[in-house]
């Protein structure tokens, strides 16, 4: 049986790793593309000491409010139609504003004093070169939309925050902080600031600003470039396992799966395990990639490499290190504990990010 285990606690402990780091900082705790593929239903009841929560989607916001959210929903891309603008305002949802249009519906339909979308997050584009208006572009904008009673959040996102020394990062730094300034010298001291995403959180804690923004460490998965999961004290927050369903001896010479691609050196004893790409797993991964078996009958773990190329349903391992004794049905850990889902992503030539969010239907998916 394919599964998925949400773990809503170790969500809880990453969100307070994440307060921890940042302690006078409000938290905007991302739960687009269905809470990176862990489920918003199944997530939301572990946010609950966030200060709010960003979706990329109207559609993504109301069902946070049909699920029993009440605080802050920050539409992080805004609306997208002067309809969508009316509903988030029916909805009580704070809107990204980053582009002409939206500024137009801003100021064309006002919310109601005390709407939560009377607080308007104001995107200055500072090198991402994505949303957002340019640094003179921003300074009017502000002037409007203060004018015309929205609370403004300026808002920015870093390009290269995993990599703390890269270059792009003290540029950014700079325009948003002098802008920042600008802002509260020249139109209001109650302008707020919020610049880090997860991995801004853990590389620049002097510019957390009045929110950050954290997505994929909430998941248990580092967001930088020179420091694991493990060692940000992040648990990962899903497991990902299968059963093996054959087993079976390759002789020394024979190839296995499609394009022949692996050939055992010996004669090799090897697992069938019932999940593939048409589940999520990546179908392109290094042979350093593995599994963790736990034995059905001894509970004993086991590394197995991955071996020939992932199908649509079905990978194979290379049982060698295990006993002749291992359970047809044990269980296999694709990711979890060990390996991390970064892990496997390293492997795949990718992120955990799209590992996460890819996932299919086909699992069953269950709370632990």
């Amino acid at each position: 049986m394919r599964t998925i285990t949400i773990k809503p606690k170790a969500i809880t402990h990453n969100l307070n790793q994440v307060k921890q780091r940042a302690p006078h900082s409000k938290v905007l705790a991302m739960v687009k593309s269905n809470a990176y593929g862990h489920g918003v239903a199944a997530v939301l009841p572990a946010l609950q000491q966030a200060d709010g929560i960003g979706v990329a989607t109207l559609t993504e916001a109301l069902e946070a409010r049909q699920l029993g959210w009440n605080k802050t929903i920050g539409l992080v891309e805004g609306a997208f139609s002067a309809d969508e603008w009316q509903q988030a305002i029916d909805h009580d949802i704070s809107c990204v504003i980053h582009h002409r249009p939206q500024l137009e519906w801003a100021l064309q339909n006002i919310p109601p004093a005390g709407s939560a979308t009377r607080v308007a997050w104001l995107k200055y584009n500072t090198g991402m070169n994505r949303l957002g208006f340019n640094a003179e572009e921003v300074l009017s904008v502000a002037k409007r939309l203060h004018e015309a009673g929205y609370q403004l959040i300026l808002a920015t996102h870093f390009a290269n925050a995993d990599e703390r020394e890269h270059p792009l990062n003290a540029m950014q730094i700079q325009r948003f902080s002098s802008v920042l300034a600008t802002l509260q010298a020249t139109i209001s001291p109650d302008i707020q600031g919020s610049f880090c995403n997860s991995a801004g959180v853990v590389n620049f804690p002097e510019h957390h600003y009045n929110w950050v923004r954290p997505g994929i460490i909430l998941y248990g998965s580092s967001p930088v470039t020179d420091q694991s999961a493990q060692a940000l004290d992040l648990q990962p927050a899903m497991d990902f396992s299968a059963q093996i369903i054959a087993l079976q001896t390759v002789g020394a010479n024979d190839a296995v799966g499609y394009g022949s691609h692996w050939q055992a050196q010996t004669d090799t004893r090897t697992a069938l395990v019932s999940v593939g790409y048409g589940d999520g797993y990546p179908r392109v991964v290094t042979g350093d990639a593995y599994v963790t078996v736990i034995d059905a009958d001894s509970t004993q773990h086991y590394r197995c490499p991955v071996i020939g190329r992932v199908a649509m349903d079905m990978i194979v391992i290379d049982i060698s290190d295990a006993p002749e004794s291992l359970a047809l049905d044990s269980k296999v850990i694709l990711w979890g504990d060990a390996p991390r889902v970064d892990e496997i992503a390293g492997h795949a030539g990718t992120i955990s990010y799209e590992l996460l969010c890819r996932l299919s239907i086909r699992p069953k998916r269950v709370l632990a």
